[in-house]
């Protein structure tokens, strides 16, 4: 009997709502300060020159999503381009996983800086902390017993965080102030690419659209449309907040706020009203990527152990078939991460992780571009652009937070030894019980 067909029900428009609401789901509100402290008044730049590198990967993660409709997750791609070298997959997936937990820990982090900037406690570092943690804490219960935010609440949630964001930015522009935006380039004309690399976590989030290609109508025409337009609206959005912002903070406000500068932006064209707004919205978006990515992370973490890649532990469920195990390592990795680390190491590791990946991503589809009908050269200008990118970034922290590059690089350094350790016991076990079979 032929396998069911998934119904067909996802459209342009819902593709596209998938994308912003992924990419928007708190990126901007956290990385907008160090944008800005990076970049200074050519900050609005470093959002479109990130969204270029977006567009640049997304290319492979459309031809690929096509070419195995059946695979939505990266390491599947790597595991197809490298057949016999299983550790390039294995330490893909192991880091997609991490990079998980330092989207997660980002999230929490902005909400309780949102949070704590609401309540008038801005600085204090354990109310920021607390709310970090509890806000995690609360999810981690909220999927443990099977709840889910229902797609409908979702929407709603991306529509209004939207529409603030879009509030800020209209009413914003008619008090503007041009002093504020010049010189362009007065960190160096280097600055806007640096800080493009930093915030690049802000553009993770579209590749939520290649997991519903067996649900989508006419997928050879709506997956390109919807990645490449949920970027482009992304961007927009993204370079209009910062415009705004920067016209109407100076620079050193705006970087003196950095954990919640998109509310102290809000206050010269909304009056008292505004800086609430931005946080109700900053509270808003975190807390649904937070569900949403614990979700996702935990569902991921689950398949990969059932498929042996991780310990098998994650993949034990609940009743309800929840994944508990992997929901409560993946909270507690969050937790210590958003409680012990600094904004600027958080958003670092996020990036440099999403650019890793993405990099490999593009090299499994330049190995498969036959099967993907990719054009090799787009390819290879794609991963040009991103070597290009991290190269910049990893020379700007070597020379201004060599702490942060040391702890990041340790950290990737600990996932691929952590990983190539685990593959290496478990053949080992299977290669024994092989053994035992044949001798029996």
């Amino acid at each position: 009997m032929p396998e069911q067909e998934h119904q067909r029900t996802l459209g342009l428009a819902e593709l596209i709502a998938i994308g912003v609401g992924g990419m928007i789901g708190g990126g901007i509100f956290s990385v907008l300060g160090m944008a800005v402290s990076i970049a200074g008044h050519a900050a609005p730049l470093s959002f479109a020159i990130g969204s270029v590198v977006a567009l640049a990967a997304g290319y492979s993660y459309i031809k690929l999503a096509l070419g195995f409709r059946n695979d939505g997750a990266s390491f599947t791609y790597l595991e197809r381009a490298f057949p016999t070298h299983p550790n390039v997959a294995g330490v893909a997936g192991w880091t997609v996983i991490v990079g998980y937990v330092g989207t997660l820990a980002l999230y929490a982090f902005t909400f309780g800086a949102y949070g704590a900037h609401l309540l008038g406690a801005e600085d204090s570092g354990m109310v920021r902390m607390s709310l970090s943690a509890g806000v995690l804490l609360f999810f981690m219960a909220v999927n443990l017993v099977g709840a889910e935010v229902t797609g409908r609440t979702e929407d709603l949630i991306v529509y209004t965080k939207v529409i603030l964001l879009g509030i800020f930015v209209v009413a914003g522009l008619g008090t503007v102030s041009a002093d504020n935006l010049t010189p362009v380039f007065d960190e160096g004309m280097a600055s806007p690419f640096i800080a493009g690399a930093l915030i690049f976590v802000a553009f993770e989030g579209f590749q939520l659209i290649t997991n519903g290609v067996t649900e989508t109508l006419d997928p050879s025409r709506n997956i390109p449309r919807g990645i490449y337009g949920s970027i482009v609206i992304t961007s927009l959005i993204y370079v209009g907040v910062a415009f705004v912002a920067l016209g109407n903070m100076d620079v050193a406000s705006l970087i003196a706020a950095e954990e919640y500068a998109l509310a102290v932006a809000a206050g010269p064209s909304l009056g008292d009203a505004g800086p609430i707004l931005v946080d109700v919205a900053a509270l808003l978006a975190t807390s649904s990527a937070i569900n949403a990515t614990l979700f996702g992370a935990a569902r991921m973490l689950a398949e990969m152990a059932t498929d042996k890649r991780v310990p098998e532990a994650f993949s034990h469920r609940t009743r309800s078939h929840v994944p508990w195990l992997a929901v409560v390592a993946i909270t507690a990795l969050g937790t210590a991460f958003t409680v012990l680390s600094s904004l600027e190491m958080i958003a670092t590791f996020s990036s440099l992780t999403f650019l890793a990946v993405s990099m490999a991503v593009s090299a499994a589809n330049l190995v498969l571009r036959k099967v993907t009908e990719s054009k090799a050269w787009l390819v290879v200008l794609g991963m040009a652009l991103m070597t290009v990118t991290i190269v910049l970034l990893v020379i700007h922290l070597g020379q201004t937070q060599p702490r942060t590059l040391a702890v990041v690089a340790g950290l990737f350094a600990v996932i691929a030894i952590a990983e190539v350790a685990f593959f290496d016991r478990t053949s080992h076990a299977r290669d024994g019980r092989a053994g035992d079979g044949v001798a029996g």
